[in-house]
């Protein structure tokens, strides 16, 4: 009985000093900024014109023709897309009716400073009108990848 309660004496005294020890720690973050060596102060004009170029570079215009007519719906007909020459970025317009989502057209890419004037419908249609929505999507020239996107409405014309 001495042993057991000896042996439970023990092992709860090193309990408490292994849980109660207390360590400092010192924490070190990160590295400290270099001296600098041959930095320059911008000048006013020098920082306005980064500003600008920036701003520039977020710019985007769309500009299509909110009518796109066709002599027949599997015909080349006249449709109006732009891609303004001051646009930063190269586009895909896909052009999908507004009832049911079909796409029937996609322009492929089109730089800064092109345009489309006349196309042939990816889908053929009957004579009629249909309301769409041209979706402008926006490409980063570098990378490829899609930046984003706007829409603008758009009404194909079939006469026959």
């Amino acid at each position: 009985m001495l042993g057991l309660l000896l042996f439970a004496f023990i092992g709860g005294g090193l309990y408490y000093y292994f849980t109660q020890q207390t360590e400092t720690v010192r924490v070190v973050s990160g590295d400290y900024l270099p001296d600098a060596k041959a930095a320059q102060k911008m000048t006013d004009e020098q920082i306005k014109e980064a500003e600008q170029t920036a701003v520039d570079a977020s710019k985007f215009n769309m500009v299509i023709k909110p009518e796109a007519v066709f002599t027949s719906g599997n015909e080349e007909g006249d449709i109006y897309i732009q891609n303004p020459e001051h646009n930063a970025y190269p586009i895909n317009v896909v052009i999908a009716l507004n009832e049911g989502g079909k796409e029937v057209y996609s322009s492929g890419a089109i730089e800064p400073g092109y345009e489309v004037k006349r196309a042939v419908l990816d889908e053929g249609l009957d004579k009629g009108e249909y309301p769409a929505t041209a979706t402008f999507n926006i490409y980063d020239p570098v990378t490829k990848q899609k930046k984003g996107q706007v829409q603008a409405s758009i009404t194909i014309s079939v006469l026959a």
